[in-house]
């Protein structure tokens, strides 16, 4: 798995804390900008998220590039609506010969990983083998309509993928840009640095938190599972009893950031 942080709104601490000092003056956007110490910048972030304003975070977006996650992955990804999203198309890309991702659990079961690496080849030569056959089959039948035999090889190609891809598990793996603006990465931390978050979505999420800190670190100290940024945890009976340690772990992400 591979996570990149691409792209930003340029100054993202002083974007936000104009906006909010906007709210509550009569003065120019360009005196408020000017008037922005660090120290306002902070203090008007703190006053945003104590009282819950978040709002005016919506201004500012962070855009990622992830890589060797798997479909299971990003179908959750994608579950959380208010983003972009650019994947990696099975109709448009050949698959031939496809990566795949093995959750850890597997991966340390001998026995587990023999059976799973054995489907993976099975599945990587039937999709091959399919999507042969039905190239071939849309090829004779767009060349017998007159096509050009080399463009209805392409054409033949592209359509076979379209159905050959139904095969395909959801360990393929696969590549997604994504952008969120703040409010949005707020509520995806929440649910997906979770501990009872699927493993590999709470590792890209983890991944993509860490990036954040590192830009605007002011922004993101409040940011985390809900039992961080709210101090309780709001599974009820499915808590994973860990609040002490998981309140820890993401309060070190911080550690020198905001000194």
């Amino acid at each position: 798995m591979k996570v990149n942080l691409i792209s930003y709104t340029p100054d993202p601490e002083k974007l936000v804390a104009t906006a909010a000092r906007l709210c509550y003056s009569s003065s120019d956007i360009d005196s408020l900008r000017e008037g922005l110490t660090e120290e306002k910048i902070k203090n008007f972030i703190d006053m945003l998220v104590s009282v819950g304003h978040e709002s005016v975070m919506e201004h500012v977006s962070f855009t990622f590039g992830i890589e060797g996650i798997s479909r299971a992955c990003s179908h959750q990804l994608v579950r959380h609506r208010i983003a972009s999203y650019s994947q990696k198309s099975q109709r448009y890309v050949n698959e031939n010969g496809f990566e795949f991702v093995t959750p850890p659990e597997i991966e340390a079961l001998p026995e587990a990983k023999s059976e799973f690496d054995r489907i993976m080849n099975e599945i990587t030569e039937s999709y091959e083998k399919i999507a042969d056959l039905l190239t071939e089959s849309h090829k004779k039948r767009l060349v017998s309509e007159g096509l050009d035999e080399k463009k209805a090889l392409s054409k033949a190609r592209k359509t076979a993928n379209e159905d050959a891809r139904f095969i395909l598990p959801n360990a393929c793996e696969t590549k997604i840009v994504v952008t969120m603006n703040v409010r949005s990465l707020f509520n995806f931390f929440r649910h997906r640095c979770c501990r009872r978050a699927q493993w590999e979505i709470r590792a890209v999420a983890d991944e993509m938190l860490k990036l954040c800190i590192e830009v605007a670190p002011d922004i993101f100290r409040f940011a985390g599972p809900s039992c961080f940024t709210d101090g309780k945890c709001p599974e009820g009976n499915m808590t994973c009893g860990k609040i002490v340690q998981v309140r820890e772990q993401y309060l070190k992400n911080t550690e020198g950031k905001n000194a």
